[in-house]
Order: C-alpha cells, then structure tokens, then sequence
C-alpha cells in the first residue's frame, strides 16, 4: 500500500500521482491542504524520506521568503512551521511502509518503484 501527499494544484504532484496511478492500484491519495498531516505524521514522513525538515520546505513560496528565509530553526520548529503553513511541504511525497520518496525529478519514484516490489 502506498501514500501520496498530493496537491492537486501543482503540476509536478499531478504528474507524480499520474505515475503512482500508472503503476498500482494499492494506493491512497491525501490532500495534504485539505487534510492536513498530524506532527507524528510528518515525523514519520520525514524519518521515511531520511531527510530533515527543512530538506523538504519549498523555499520559492513567499511565505517563506517573507517570514522563514534567512533564520535558523530546530527540526522541532520546523515541523511546527510545515504544519502551520502545509503548502510549505514539497511534493509529491510518495510512502509506503517502511520507505518514502520525494517524487521531484519523477525519475526519483521510478526508483522508489522498482526499489520496493
């Protein structure tokens, strides 16, 4: 079974969700905007992914450039800030049970796919 977080406002999240569709029907999709992520969610998103949160904060949205850029925040403060502010969260986010992929460039779920059969 696999988890996408998904935003169906952005291109590269469409053409990860297209893939996801293209190679299972074992998935779920989240609306991570609409359904927003619990903070034990998205530490195991992260944990999955192995990467810190600020690894996965879209530094081009202006609310970061406004409010974010430039000042050092713990892991902690981070992950407040991603679920405060969700669009923040880089995506496609592709999971599964023990593995997570950050589906941007898409060739990323391509490996995730084959890598866990």
């Amino acid at each position: 079974m696999y988890t996408i977080y998904h935003n169906p406002r952005c291109k590269k999240s469409r053409a990860g969700l297209q893939f996801v569709k293209d190679r299972t029907e074992d998935f779920e999709v989240v609306e991570y905007l609409k359904n927003p992520l619990t903070k034990k969610d998205l530490e195991l998103v992260f944990m999955k992914l192995n990467k810190k949160p600020l690894e996965m904060v879209r530094t081009q949205e202006a609310i970061y450039k406004s409010n974010f850029k430039g000042k050092n925040f713990t892991d902690g403060e981070w992950i407040k800030i991603i679920l405060e502010n969700p669009k923040l969260l880089k995506r496609p986010i592709v999971v599964n049970k023990h593995k997570a992929v950050w589906g941007d460039p898409a060739e990323e779920l391509e490996i995730f796919f084959n890598n866990n059969k």
